[in-house]
């Protein structure tokens, strides 16, 4: 795993600091504003323009895994997540909406870097991938409204044209970048001078994100510091039961172990830019809810690294598979 994503949580947490030190000291943030969205759109395009659909045909092998899978992320984690904001953040309506908007995505690329660290099952893991991205597209929405009640206070209208700019057209301009590259260039001009340079973008698109929203809203960020921290106890709750469950879930299923490391890698695994993206889009009058959400990856990140030598393979009879 290189260096900059070993220390993603790090950098961060540098960008978030370094963006508000600018924003209080800076007349910087309504330049600042005009940043965040367009970073995060060409951030998630470069993300979807490294799928690839064509391991969606893995999933066949492993239903077991692919049904608790679902269910985990599409069932048991909404409901928890209405649980623990209305148990714990019941007086803080923008921190409920975005600790929602956190566990309702599941993550779209980065689980697949901790998957293969653990020595999961790598193609499961791929051929899950655009299959939680259609669902958290057509479900988000529904999340919102059904499960954020009034503290949601945003129409179907504007959440369907948020969601629609923030997932529907970077996923069209990736598809389209991934096939006529292939089409005109050939696939291995594809991945060397398109897929490639996209991988290494991620990460410091999202940095430029995070550094240019706190600019924007260093104000708020010093105004809610102290409520910030509330969003600690739900999200250690998360990130200590959906692993405990997913292994326990794994033993009572009997998965090989590299499908175990898949589970509780795509189930604990959160997808905090689409998530952030769409926070920014439909509640630009609600910034706190958009601050809130990159706690989520300040925490997510290390209990990842740590889950990866938690449930790693060490059975060298179960390394073919876990190639995928």
């Amino acid at each position: 795993m290189p260096m900059i994503e070993r220390l993603q949580s790090l950098f961060v947490a540098l960008a978030a600091l370094i963006g508000l030190g600018a924003g209080l000291l800076l007349p910087i943030g309504p330049t600042a504003e005009h940043v965040v969205l367009p970073a995060l759109l060409v951030m998630l395009t470069a993300v979807f323009v490294q799928m690839d659909a064509a391991h969606v045909g893995e999933a066949r092998s492993a239903k077991s895994l692919v049904v608790t899978s679902l269910l985990l992320n599409f069932v048991f984690t909404p409901a928890l997540a209405w649980a623990l904001g209305a148990g714990l953040l019941g007086g803080e309506p923008d921190l409920r909406i975005g600790l929602l908007l956190l566990l309702v995505t599941p993550c779209t690329d980065w689980y697949l870097v901790f998957t293969a660290m653990a020595r999961g099952h790598t193609g499961i893991a791929a051929a899950l991938l655009p299959v939680n991205l259609v669902l958290q597209l057509a479900l988000l929405p529904v999340y919102v409204l059904l499960l954020g009640g009034r503290a949601a206070m945003v129409d179907a209208g504007t959440l369907a044209e948020s969601v629609l700019l923030v997932l529907v057209v970077p996923l069209a301009a990736a598809l389209l970048l991934r096939w006529a590259s292939a089409r005109f260039k050939g696939v291995a001009w594809r991945e060397r001078f398109v897929t490639g340079p996209a991988g290494r973008l991620v990460l410091p698109l999202l940095y430029l994100a995070v550094l240019a929203m706190f600019a924007w809203q260093a104000r708020t960020v010093l105004d809610h510091a102290a409520d910030l921290l509330a969003l600690l106890p739900p999200l250690a709750v998360f990130f200590v039961l959906l692993p405990l469950l997913s292994v326990g879930l794994s033993r009572l299923l009997r998965l090989p172990a590299d499908q175990s490391v898949t589970l509780t890698m795509v189930t604990t695994a959160r997808n905090s830019p689409i998530a952030l993206a769409i926070a920014v889009a439909a509640f630009p009058d609600r910034p706190l809810i958009a601050v809130a959400l990159v706690a989520g990856p300040l925490l997510e990140l290390p209990v990842l690294a740590l889950l990866a030598q938690w449930v790693r393979v060490r059975s060298p009879r179960a390394e073919p598979s876990a190639r995928g």
